[in-house]
């Protein structure tokens, strides 16, 4: 039973990537998407028209692939946050992660910073680390857990916001600023099929770490002291899940930019269909989040003539109102 549930995930996510190769400024049919995806896996030898062909495996389907690992791998952080800290409204960006990966990336790209040899997703990616050590350094000394890391977050966000706002308004240019901007409200332009090697492999080790602690999780669900009488090691479930969730976050930041509302929305939607077992919580939040940001990239793209919106836009006109539904009904606060 199982296997078949898998199998049906996986079937669902490609027929969806493949549903985002064949919509976009320009719409291909679809048989050419599955040619295509045969010549190059393969190597069918289906006769393609070579200018679509690269349109849809060098562009769309690595910008897909991109796509939903960066919504599995935000929802699975926003799941095991709000877990570890029994705060039904904790995201990946509670823990400063995002802002700090602003920070990183403005100062690679306004400032200079590396010489050169620093890209900008190396940038935001040392950005989001040092955001979360400060948050840490903050949070541990406070002693007061799950509290102390909320407040450190929120501390860090405004911290590290403040710093970019600072340097962009100081050194930017006006097309500087206006690059930074749409890429701080998340950017699937530029992913390439490199981004999918490094973001591929985190999505999937986050996930298989997360679903290892499962039952640490449900055990969380009852409080720290809860867990600890079931045998659960707190301190190292805490630091090797936290330490995941910030890892998996600052990974995509560093490759999209930010993107809210996944990590918030989505494992409150995955509670609708299975409940609260981590068990099944943690894969069908992995895959609602794939499938949602898959679709808001498509959404994105064919929403304005001639235009592509940041993603950000899109996944926070969706989720502000879902979570204002969930909100009302109560199902958030209990």
């Amino acid at each position: 039973m199982r296997l078949g549930y898998v199998m049906g995930a996986i079937a669902l996510l490609i027929a969806v990537i493949a549903f985002a190769a064949a919509n976009g400024e320009t719409a291909i049919p679809f048989a050419t998407v599955l040619h295509t995806i045969a010549n190059h896996v393969w190597q069918a030898g289906y006769d393609v028209d070579p200018i679509d062909a690269g349109i849809i495996w060098n562009y769309r389907i690595s910008r897909a692939l991109v796509a939903a690992c960066c919504g599995a791998a935000l929802a699975l952080s926003g799941a095991v946050l709000q877990a570890l800290l029994r705060n039904s409204l904790a995201d990946p960006y509670l823990l400063g992660i995002s802002a700090g990966a602003s920070t990183g990336a403005v100062s690679v790209a306004i400032l200079g910073f590396g010489a050169g040899m620093v890209s900008l997703s190396l940038g935001a990616f040392v950005g989001a680390l040092v955001a979360f050590g400060f948050v840490a350094l903050l949070a541990i000394p406070a002693g007061r857990g799950a509290s102390a890391i909320i407040l450190a977050g929120i501390a860090g966000s405004q911290l590290f916001n403040a710093l970019t706002s600072f340097i962009v308004t100081k050194a930017a240019t006006a097309d500087e600023a206006r690059g930074i901007m749409f890429w701080l409200l998340g950017n699937l332009s530029g992913v390439r099929w490199p981004d999918v090697y490094l973001a591929l492999p985190i999505a999937i080790i986050g996930l298989l770490v997360c679903l290892w602690h499962a039952r640490a999780l449900d055990a969380f669900t009852f409080g720290v002291e809860s867990a600890a009488s079931f045998g659960v090691p707190v301190k190292r479930v805490y630091v090797v899940l936290i330490a995941t969730a910030a890892s998996m976050t600052a990974v995509m930041v560093s490759l999209v930019g930010s993107i809210g509302f996944v990590g918030l929305v989505i494992p409150h939607a995955a509670r609708f269909f299975v409940g609260t077992r981590h068990g099944l919580l943690l894969p069908v939040s992995a895959l609602i989040g794939a499938v949602f940001l898959v679709l808001a990239d498509v959404v994105s793209r064919i929403i304005l003539d001639g235009q592509v919106l940041p993603i950000g836009v899109i996944t926070a006109l969706v989720g502000a109102p879902i979570f204002a539904l969930i909100l009302c009904h109560g199902r958030v606060l209990r």
